[in-house]
């Protein structure tokens, strides 16, 4: 599955992934809630699948504290993939997200988060 980058070479999966992802979430928007799970958080409405964000960001932290690794990639995965939904839900290209990834590069967390307040 990779080495997370250690050795300088791309993982054997990588973040390409998720614009897959996205492209397979955005493609169910307006499909049948009753043949597919990402329809029907869409028929639910942007407040269920921010909820479904939230729930998964936290399971996906209590794994983190109790040690579980394994339990972490998983619900890191269901984490992104609820992300995913909420960003086609919002009309917001993962593009966008990574361009502001981009400006932020090399930047101090400490000076980004600064040059926010102001």
């Amino acid at each position: 599955m990779g080495d997370g980058g250690k050795s300088g070479k791309a993982p054997a999966f990588s973040a390409e992934v998720l614009d897959r992802l996205y492209v397979t979430v955005l493609a169910r928007k307006g499909g049948d809630p009753e043949s597919s799970y990402t329809a029907k958080l869409y028929s639910r409405g942007t407040a269920k699948i921010a909820q479904k964000v939230g729930e998964e960001a936290v399971e996906a932290i209590l794994e983190a504290v109790r040690g579980d690794k394994a339990a972490l990639a998983a619900e890191s995965a269901d984490l992104l993939y609820h992300l995913m939904v909420l960003w086609a839900d919002a009309g917001l290209d993962p593009a966008e997200v990574w361009e502001k990834l981009g400006q932020r590069e090399g930047t101090s967390g400490i000076d980004e988060k600064k040059a926010r307040k102001s």
